[in-house]
């Protein structure tokens, strides 16, 4: 199987390398494609015996799956200066967020497409991805390019693309999500004059640890909050302010605020 990355930026990187420690493809099979001539020596460190090529340099591309990693914002632009044209015989596999399936049909002429959408604990092969695809294409199609995606950590199925925005939302800009609030945490904990070093490790082991026991407890959330927020506690005083100034409201208006932005991509 050949493999070209279109656009290798962190995420296509990412994606390289675990097809490769996974040895689903060996590394002359992949053909990484960056628009930036610069990077193409830092590329060509991390995989030395695959092809690396800047975009201009390209008449004529044969790859199986041809993987199109670029930025959503750049895809028009691409589209319209792609220097070669895509073989029928090649199925697209986009981890673009926001843009349909039905667009990237269009703008490249081009049937057979899945689209997915991972996130960025996929660079340690802990990430989670959820894709679809266009009419037409088989079950054994799917599953080669599911045993791919599986190789960055976990990979749904949806047969309805238009969840595709929200899992972008959910998902996708996720970690962010948990990293602006590790942040408060961290800084919460050196306003009470722990040290920052220290402050980090408290609240990483925490969410490590409070991780796990969601895993493997069969108590739900709610349940789990109350274990630790006894009546006039400490955690209670914390949730208290929480509610007040409406958190929870607060993070859900931001994650549908993404979905709408990921809506607004395809326009």
């Amino acid at each position: 199987m050949k493999i070209a990355v279109l656009g290798a930026g962190n995420m296509g990187l990412s994606f390289s390398k675990s097809f490769l420690k996974y040895e689903l493809i060996k590394p002359q099979n992949l053909h990484l494609i960056t628009r930036n001539e610069n990077k193409k020596d830092k590329i060509r460190t991390l995989f030395p015996e695959s092809e690396i090529s800047s975009f201009d340099e390209i008449q004529n591309l044969e790859a199986d799956l041809i993987i199109i990693a670029v930025k959503p914002q750049d895809f028009g632009f691409v589209t319209e200066n792609l220097p070669f044209k895509i073989s029928e015989k090649s199925m697209i596999l986009s981890i673009m967020a926001g843009i349909s399936i039905e667009k990237i049909q269009k703008l490249l002429n081009h049937k057979s497409v899945v689209r997915a959408m991972p996130n960025s604990p996929t660079l340690l092969g802990m990430g989670i991805t959820g894709y679809t695809a266009a009419e037409g294409i088989s079950f054994s199609e799917l599953m080669n390019v599911e045993r791919l995606l599986n190789s960055t950590g976990r990979s749904v199925y949806l047969e309805d693309e238009s969840l595709l925005n929200g899992v972008t939302a959910l998902s996708g800009s996720g970690p962010a999500y948990f990293y602006y609030i590790i942040d408060a945490m961290i800084k919460a904990g050196t306003e009470m004059g722990i040290d920052e070093n220290l402050s980090k490790l408290f609240v990483k082991q925490t969410m490590l640890g409070a991780y796990h026991l969601i895993n493997n407890s069969d108590k739900s959330l709610e349940e789990l909050i109350k274990d630790v927020a006894s009546k006039g506690g400490t955690t209670e005083a914390a949730l208290k302010t929480f509610e007040e100034n409406e958190l929870k409201s607060i993070l859900k208006k931001g994650i549908l605020d993404a979905e709408n932005r990921a809506k607004e991509l395809n326009s």
